[in-house]
């Protein structure tokens, strides 16, 4: 098992630094599981929410209410499922030593775009690229 990375509390990944070194992903993991357990916190409440909103309301207004609501919640709860398992591959990419390069390039993804989503997994140009190469397919 690895030792523990000291990271100062006001630490952020600095461009003169090398990239990807052991403060850096050390950052980056602290970041993504923080991340994750908001989001499991967040999934728990969402879980309380609709078990407390599963009553017979007779109202067909307030039922049609609480029905889009709940489907609100629901919608919202599978986006974070989704990021829960994007953050999981993260922290794979970062335990083998992939994370914060490109998968398109190779090339590393730029800090300030990691800090901003670290589960980016294509520099801004690559991924900008995938988004109009996709619109273009979606479009035919």
């Amino acid at each position: 098992m690895k030792a523990e990375v000291f990271l100062p509390e006001d630490y952020r990944p600095a461009e003169d630094e090398p990239f990807m070194n052991e403060r850096q992903l050390e950052y980056f993991r602290r970041k993504l599981i923080q991340w994750k357990v908001e989001l499991q916190g967040q999934s728990a409440e969402t879980i309380d929410n609709l078990q407390d909103s599963g009553r017979n309301v007779p109202d067909i207004a307030d039922r049609a209410s609480e029905e889009t609501d709940r489907a609100l919640e629901l919608r919202t709860r599978d986006r974070q499922r989704k990021l829960v398992s994007k953050i999981d591959a993260a922290l794979r990419r970062i335990e083998s030593g992939e994370f914060g390069y490109c998968d398109m390039t190779g090339e590393p993804i730029s800090l300030k775009r990691l800090d901003a989503r670290p589960i980016a997994t294509m520099t801004l140009e690559a991924q900008e690229k995938h988004e109009r190469r996709e619109k273009v397919h979606r479009d035919d």
